[in-house]
């Protein structure tokens, strides 16, 4: 893997920072918690996700970004042939091939996958090959013997062995039950032999019991076969009996309908024509009352014409008056138009004059709410200020002269005094500024006097504005209410004028007396016009009754002829009750041996099936003991190759764990040889996993501390080497952050030659540091600053040529 180009975006203390690795030694130098290390978090981050971040995903985020702010850390990469880059941000991520248009991954868990399978590595088996840092070079000095075993071998993979042990335990544990039960649920295969032959004993005699009543069933069959023909030619007979018989009743009621059909003609005959001859004598007394009743119908429509005559006098005079009312209203509100245009007028000035109040005191209150919130977040970060310095004082006092500082771990010595005061010197101009930022908390907790000032004006001006919309409201009312009022002056015009039109359409001649007169005359020949009513009915009647007397008559004679012969009929078929009930017995005494025959086949049929069922089933569970048996033996041997598989595992893994030490003695010996310039050669691991340090193969038995971070270096370098080896991964690059603390000058600038001249197996490393000598031996310098202003972190080349980030605004 090489690393071309890292970008952050808001994460933790950077704004934007970009930089630009190449190969060879970087060397990122700045003072401790400057972000140095941030930028080996954000790699991780993009890398392998929220798994490689610490705290939440919010925490991330710069503080004092913006809410909406943008988090996004951008890597350029090299995996063998081809080019990478990564685009992780809080809510997504995107991974790119080459110089693809599109992604060839697009959310946080395919990116952090499809890396992991681009390096061949998780993110934890990445950090322990390709990063080391100051506290992890003697990691396992605090570790008992066997827990540095279980360490190294988790580094370095062979976990995964044991792992894969404990699955075959729990398969083999899975076989083992399973080859148990199989065994457990064999029947025995003498009982099952004997029970298959008692079955196929019972199923022959059951066989030739059935056949046997089937030759019973065939004869029976054959003598119900020779009944059926006459019994169905009875029974045709009995039906083509009763059916004519029931058609004989039939006619026979029909005649008697017919007869009573007649009988009531002949009487409405008789009654039309003794009305006929009474109409008759009535002729002068209806042509009177017919006089008399076109008189009446006269008389009634001027009776009518005179009520509407005085109706429509009625409604014409009330809307004259009506009308009258309209017109003074009118009179009275001619000057409505110009009140409504003035009361539209006052509202606009009103609107107006509100807006321009409300625009001020939005300007003035936000103003006043910028003032208080920035004082209040300044105030907030002196505080915090405040603590981190008093806390780190605190820790330089509790150490004393003597001792070491706590952030970069150098002796303070002469330096302790000059530290105290700059730390009591920024202490002091943290409390200044922080009482000022106080009582201009407290000053700006209160609203000002000019917001009060235009928040009571924009109140009178929005009363002001609600008593003219009232006003125009009401205006609003009157001039609708005269538009109304001329609407309906109109209509009542044009209804007056309708009125007059009608009134003179209308008869003014009417005579009540002889009206009354008539009406009672009429009412006197009331009976007579309805006796010579019903007397008409019936006359009418008269011609139309003979026709129907004599078809009547005609229906009578043809309904008696189909009863004859339907009688004849009958007797021609020669049925009789005696006949049909001797042909039943025969049939049914036929029908009955069949059915007994049927019965007794049905239950050797279903002896035959259970007796069939039952060899079916000795010989399915005969069957399935076979399978159960050679599945058992299956089994058996995939659980004794299970039990083979696991001791060469386990016997794999001790040859393993005898070669590691061996094998991390030989690669750190090499190195260690080189970073102490020859002096010391080799080093091994005993059984304990504790570095023994040979000088001319003689034991040392004590070493330096520098010394001692000289050989748990060089055992470091070579845990890399053998994890990138065991990933098969070359192992291109090598982050070192804050190692050389417990060096001297002379070593730390040995190790760094060292790493120079290990080029070809580390051809990209990058050294992160506060020690300002170690950039001498460096290739590239990038220098890691913070912005007192903004707090944000810069990083700028030591050159100051080339700008690699910048403080944000």
């Amino acid at each position: 893997m090489r690393l071309h180009r890292l970008k952050l975006i808001n994460f933790r203390q950077h704004a934007e920072t970009e930089l630009l690795l190449g190969p060879g030694l970087t060397a990122v130098i700045g003072p401790n918690g400057s972000g140095k290390t941030t930028l080996l978090e954000a790699l991780a981050w993009a890398l392998y996700g929220n798994v490689a971040a610490r705290g939440s995903r919010e925490s991330l985020r710069r503080i004092g970004a913006p809410a909406r702010a943008p988090v996004r850390v951008e890597i350029d990469f090299a995996v063998g042939a081809h080019e990478y880059r990564v685009v992780r941000s809080l809510y997504g991520a995107e991974l790119y091939q080459d110089d693809g248009a599109g992604p060839i991954a697009n959310s946080h868990q395919a990116v952090s996958n499809k890396v992991g399978r681009l390096l061949g590595m998780s993110h934890d088996e990445f950090f322990s090959t390709y990063f080391t840092g100051q506290k992890e070079l003697a990691v396992m000095a605090s570790m008992g013997p066997s827990e540095r075993g279980k360490f190294l071998s988790r580094l370095l993979g062979y976990e995964k062995l044991r792992k894969a042990q404990d699955h075959l335990r729990q398969r083999r544990a899975t076989l083992r039950a399973e080859v148990t039960g199989l065994e457990q649920a064999l029947e025995d295969l003498g009982s099952l032999e004997r029970e298959r032959r008692e079955a196929r004993r019972q199923l022959r005699d059951v066989t030739a019991l059935a056949v046997g009543i089937g030759s019973e069933l065939e004869q029976a069959q054959k003598t119900l076969n020779e009944a059926v023909p006459a019994w169905k030619q009875m029974k045709e007979l009995r039906e083509a009996n009763l059916a004519t018989d029931g058609e004989r009743r039939m006619a026979e009621q029909l005649v008697q309908e017919a007869q009573r059909e007649f009988e009531r003609l002949d009487r409405e005959l008789a009654e039309a024509l003794t009305a006929k001859n009474q109409l008759n004598d009535m002729q002068d007394e209806l042509a009177k009352a017919r006089e008399l009743r076109c008189e009446l119908d006269h008389l009634d429509r001027e009776a009518l014409a005179a009520g509407q005559r005085r109706l429509l006098s009625g409604q014409l005079t009330e809307v004259r008056q009506q009308t009258e009312l309209l017109q003074e209203r009118l009179r009275s509100t001619e000057d409505i138009e110009a009140a409504h245009a003035k009361a539209e007028e006052a509202v606009a000035r009103a609107r107006t004059t509100l807006d321009e109040l409300r625009k001020q005191e939005q300007e003035v209150h936000t103003a006043w709410v910028r003032d208080r919130q920035d004082a209040d977040t300044k105030r907030s970060a002196l505080l915090d200020q405040f603590r981190d310095l008093q806390q780190h004082r605190e820790r330089i006092l509790e150490a004393g002269s003597d001792g070491h500082c706590p952030t970069c771990a150098r002796p303070l010595e002469a330096e302790y005094e000059s530290v105290l005061a700059t730390l009591g010197a920024q202490l002091n101009e943290i409390k200044a500024n922080g009482k000022y930022f106080g009582a201009r908390v407290k000053q700006l907790a209160k609203e000002p006097d000019d917001l009060r000032d235009v928040e009571q004006a924009r109140e009178r001006a929005a009363a002001g504005l609600e008593s003219a919309l009232q006003e125009i409201a009401a205006s609003q009312v009157r001039v609708r209410q005269r538009h109304e009022s001329e609407r309906d002056l109109e209509q009542l015009r044009i209804r007056l004028m309708e009125l007059e039109k009608e009134l003179r359409s209308l008869p003014d001649a009417y005579d009540g007396e002889r009206h009354a007169a008539v009406r009672t005359e009429m009412q006197k020949l009331e009976p007579v016009l309805q006796t010579a009513t019903q007397l008409q009915v019936k006359a009418e009647h008269a011609g139309r009754l003979v026709e129907e007397a004599e078809r009547g008559e005609r229906v009578l004679s043809e309904r008696e002829e189909r009863v004859r012969q339907l009688t004849n009929a009958m007797l021609a078929l020669g049925y009789s009750d005696e006949a049909y009930q001797r042909a039943r017995a025969h049939h049914e005494v036929a029908q009955s041996h069949v059915r007994d025959a049927e019965l007794r086949a049905a239950s050797v049929k279903g002896d035959e099936k259970v007796a069939k069922a039952a060899v079916e089933s000795v010989e399915r569970r005969i069957d399935q003991r076979s399978e159960r048996a050679a599945r058992a033996a299956e089994l058996r041997k995939e659980l004794l190759l299970h039990e083979e598989l696991d001791t060469a595992l386990e016997d794999l893994r001790a040859e393993l764990n005898a070669k590691l030490r061996p094998d991390l003695s030989d690669l750190g010996s090499t190195f260690v040889a080189e970073l102490t310039e020859g002096r010391y050669h080799e080093f091994e691991l005993d059984e304990n996993y504790r570095i023994v340090v040979l000088e001319d193969g003689v034991r040392k038995s004590v070493i330096s501390g520098g010394e001692e971070d000289v050989v748990n270096l060089a055992l470091r370098l070579a845990i890399s080497q053998m994890v990138a080896e065991r990933a098969g991964q070359p192992l291109s690059l090598l982050v070192l952050d804050e190692i050389f603390g417990g060096l001297d000058d002379a070593r730390r600038q040995g190790a760094v030659d060292l790493l120079r001249r290990l080029s070809d197996r580390f051809p990209q490393v990058v050294l992160i540091t506060h020690i300002e000598s170690v950039k001498e031996g460096a290739d590239r310098v990038l220098r890691v600053s913070v912005d007192p202003r903004t707090r944000t972190a810069i990083v700028t080349e030591e050159t100051g040529v080339e700008s690699y980030g910048s403080a944000a605004s």
